[in-house]
């Protein structure tokens, strides 16, 4: 039966294909996410086994929120790797490269995650309260675009630093996700990141760069949560708490307006505009409630994913049964330590290399954020914005944010967090703010494409 299948147009119910293949098509989805989503625990020092299991719980909720309609998978969000960046560091291992993990301060970054996806919950109820057009208002491109600019340029200087471990695999990682991003076809074009890590790595064995004493030692079945890292016990009032929510939380404007373009991106894919049903409210609560369980649970925010996007439109396959099939195949997955131990092997230089593109990439978004929605820098007004937003968030981060006391607390505003507040003031404040959202058609939206913020 499932030879006389009409691939064409799309398939809309898997189950026609055959239990079999179902099973192929969530690995191809589980791996068209794996490289871009273990990298971050990677780089903030967190668990790749929580990321997994959060990936896939989160990805299974936003289905759930979202009446089962969108095919969509949450990884983990790079967007948030500047705030992690300011509220908990990586340390400086022996040899001075920063790999040590920030035990001190990771849950406090977690739990400042888990309040950003909380955010969206807050945006989703504005939305069905007022309707989409009015609050979409506040957060313009001209805002939401030098903001994802920002990011990118902050974590620039941790880049050269992984780099600096080993300069031939950083070029090497570096050189193989520009190839495959340039001249790769099919999937080669979609696996980028993975790709990048596997040819770098093969490199690295090659060399003797690669340290294998860990995977000896690690169980293979072991619970992926570890408490010391979890935001849910970070939820304690203190500074560092306060802190670490005025850092994080304004991230959460960007990775917003994101997630918009990812919804458009695969309401064009599929041919069904999703921003209308089933409606941009869900969809943004199902990423916030995924990104606050995350949070909670000691992983990184999560995000709607431009490479599964991808292999939706090369299989042509848009049963979101596929999607949650890839979610559950990464939360079995989580529960290895001993794959977790494999990942861990993966040398400084290569992280470096993924990392220079990965985060120029992510400025880059931004650039083009503001390109597509044509935004008038002719306008004073957008320029005014645009500039404060910069200089706010690049200046204030490097003299180490801007502290005050309240009720007794201190609190400290990183870059981030000043530049946001700031550029929504600004925006609300100024005469002359002509943007207008579209919900009408779901294609007119900009993606974030295969690097996803």
């Amino acid at each position: 039966m499932s030879q006389n299948i009409d691939y064409s147009k799309g398939i809309y119910d898997a189950r026609q294909l055959g239990g079999g293949r179902m099973l192929i098509l969530g690995i191809q989805h589980m791996f068209a996410m794996f490289g871009a989503t273990v990298l971050v625990p990677l780089l903030t020092g967190l668990s790749v086994s929580t990321t997994l299991l959060c990936a896939g719980l989160g990805t299974l909720l936003f289905h759930f929120i979202t009446k089962r309609k969108v095919p969509a998978f949450l990884g983990s969000s790079f967007a948030y790797l500047g705030g992690f960046s300011i509220v908990a560091p990586m340390l400086a291992d022996a040899d001075g490269n920063l790999t040590v993990a920030n035990t001190q301060m990771l849950p406090y970054a977690c739990a400042g995650v888990a309040f950003s996806g909380l955010v969206y919950l807050v945006v989703s109820l504005l939305i069905s309260t007022f309707g989409i057009r009015r609050i979409m208002r506040f957060f313009p491109p001209v805002v939401t675009g030098p903001i994802i600019i920002a990011i990118g340029l902050i974590l620039a200087p941790s880049a050269i630093n992984n780099c600096q471990a080993n300069w031939l695999l950083a070029f090497v990682a570096l050189g193989t996700v520009i190839v495959c991003n340039i001249w790769g076809k099919g999937m080669v074009k979609i696996l980028p990141i993975l790709i990048g890590v596997l040819v770098s790595y093969a490199v690295a064995l090659v060399t003797g760069a690669v340290d294998f004493e860990r995977i000896a030692s690690a169980a293979w079945f072991g619970i992926p949560l570890h408490k010391e890292a979890m935001g849910l016990f970070a939820i304690d009032g203190s500074p560092e708490f306060i802190s670490a929510l005025f850092t994080i939380i304004p991230i959460a404007l960007a990775t917003m307006m994101e997630h918009v373009g990812d919804i458009a991106a695969i309401s064009a894919t599929v041919g069904h505009n999703y921003i209308n049903d089933p409606g941009l409210n869900r969809t943004l609560m199902g990423d916030g409630l995924a990104t606050a369980l995350a949070g909670l649970l000691g992983g990184p925010a999560n995000t709607t994913y431009g490479e599964n996007t991808g292999v939706l439109a090369l299989s042509k396959i848009y049963d979101p049964l596929v999607i949650r099939i890839a979610a559950v195949l990464a939360i079995i997955l989580s529960f290895s330590p001993k794959f977790e131990a494999v990942i861990n092997t993966i040398p400084t230089g290569i992280i470096g290399g993924i990392s220079f593109v990965l985060y120029g990439m992510i400025s880059a978004i931004g650039v083009r954020n503001v390109v597509e929605n044509r935004v008038d820098f002719t306008n004073s007004r957008n320029l005014i914005i645009a500039a404060v937003i910069l200089v706010s968030a690049l200046g204030f981060n490097s003299v180490g944010g801007l502290t005050f006391a309240v009720a007794g607390v201190s609190v400290n505003l990183s870059g981030l967090a000043i530049a946001a507040i700031v550029g929504i003031l600004l925006n609300a404040i100024l005469p002359g703010n002509d943007y207008e959202f579209d919900s009408a058609d779901g294609a007119d939206a900009p993606s974030s494409g295969n690097l996803q913020v």
